[in-house]
């Protein structure tokens, strides 16, 4: 469609601030743990994708996008049939000044910002229409406050393996108490961990764990219902409760496409 490639490498060593590399992905394609020496927006303009970088995993709807910063190793998955447009920045010129991923706001403005950059030959007219479209497309990056979709992973072995199981059954409610004897230590030291580590209490991160879980599942085209009973919700009306809370929309309207 765009007659470009679709080979991140080709996009590194470019002499402009910015590539655009537009892939269609089918669902569950996984792209295996690398990185670059330019920092990458991801964004799917239908679809989503789930990115796994140093310090976490994040969930991307058509509202947001990821940030991630040159020479970080990330990887990342396709949930449902995805549009991926990704924007590659030279390391001496991001728009973002940060070291860690993040996420990022997608208005309608920077949508199509996005759409044009990925429309443009890889040397485009720095002087011309292209080259201003760049400059507005830096001024409307601009990472959110809030990472209601970040799970931080720790350090720490013990606490690690904990997260771990949580992520694979987001259900569970295994107390600290019973965790402390299956890691071998003690429940102040796990509380602790949780603190410094993740910057979470162990309820707020199991409950995090459980709303990636469900973002997964609604990508997957589960039922409110079934997400609900699944991750052990009483009802689907306190499932929707909480994921209102949490997002600031329905469950029904998270993945709905950006309208004009």
């Amino acid at each position: 469609m765009f007659g470009k490639s679709e080979d991140r490498d080709d996009y590194q060593a470019i002499a402009r601030p910015v590539g655009g590399m537009a892939r269609d992905l089918p669902d569950r394609f996984f792209i295996d743990f690398h990185e670059h020496r330019r920092g990458q927006l991801i964004y799917a303009y239908t679809g989503s994708i789930f990115v796994t970088a140093e310090g976490g995993s994040w969930v991307v709807p058509p509202q947001r996008a990821v940030w991630v910063p040159p020479r970080v190793h990330h990887c990342m998955q396709a949930i449902g049939r995805t549009e991926m447009r990704t924007l590659y920045f030279a390391p001496e010129r991001t728009p973002i000044d940060t070291s860690r991923c993040c996420v990022v706001s997608i208005s309608l403005l920077l949508r199509e910002l996005i759409a044009s950059v990925v429309a443009m030959s890889v040397d485009y007219d720095e002087m011309g229409r292209d080259g201003l479209v760049v400059e507005l497309l830096y001024q409307e990056i601009k990472p959110l406050q809030i990472e209601p979709l970040h799970l931080p992973m720790p350090d720490d072995e013990r606490i690690a393996r904990i997260c771990r199981w949580i992520v694979a059954n987001p259900a569970e409610e295994t107390s600290v108490e019973s965790w402390s004897k299956v890691v071998g230590a003690s429940e102040r030291t796990i509380i602790r961990l949780f603190a410094s580590q993740t910057r979470m209490t162990f309820t707020r991160w199991r409950q995090q764990a459980r709303l990636l879980a469900a973002v997964r599942m609604l990508a997957d085209k589960r039922s409110v219902t079934e997400i609900s009973s699944t991750l052990g919700y009483e009802s689907p009306s306190a499932f929707s409760a909480m994921f209102r809370k949490a997002l600031g929309c329905s469950p029904s309207a998270f993945f709905r496409p950006i309208e004009p």
